[in-house]
């Protein structure tokens, strides 16, 4: 099975751990680490931690919400996933972080949107990468505030609009 951004970015986490533990060399962590970064499957990411002991924990599942002709609304204090993917077909999605439990340095979302529109709503200390949502016939708006409050959490953006709209607005 094809792994995440977010599965690549726990074996980094991992690995720096066993180079702090002093499991791994300097060389060892920043080959592995290349290797973590390039890895298509989670046989791949399996091996690279394999020696390293109980200290590997197994990746997380990727959470999936999808609809057709309704909407998709998460608020309030919900517990976000490192990876979530949501797919939505001639209907809407809101996701509001605002208040929402955000236990990860780095969410990975990955949209799917046909006909329809997404409005993400984050914290001000939030930073947003949207580079990677590929546009067809639609439009992605991300008015990041002219300061970031650092040491807040990142959520990486990925997918496609097909006729769809991504707001992300902050709070």
């Amino acid at each position: 099975m094809r792994v995440t951004n977010a599965e690549r970015d726990q074996v980094v986490e991992l690995l720096q751990q066993a180079f702090a533990d002093g499991r791994l060399t300097s060389q060892e962590m920043e080959e592995r680490i290349a290797h973590a970064l390039a890895a298509r499957s989670r046989g791949d990411l399996a091996a690279l931690t394999a020696d390293l002991g109980g200290a590997v924990a197994e990746p997380e599942r990727v959470v999936e919400l999808k609809g057709t002709g309704g909407r998709i609304t998460r608020t309030g204090a919900w517990r976000v996933p490192r990876a979530l993917r949501v797919e939505s077909e001639y209907g809407g999605v809101v996701l509001d972080l605002t208040h929402a439990v955000i236990e990860h340095p780095v969410v990975e979302i990955e949209l799917s949107l046909d006909y329809g529109s997404a409005l993400l709503t984050v914290p001000h200390d939030t930073e947003v990468d949207v580079d990677r949502v590929e546009c067809q016939w639609g439009r992605v708006v991300c008015r990041a505030p002219k300061r970031q409050k650092p040491g807040g959490p990142r959520i990486r953006l990925t997918g496609k609009l097909g006729y769809g709209r991504l707001k992300v607005r902050f709070r």
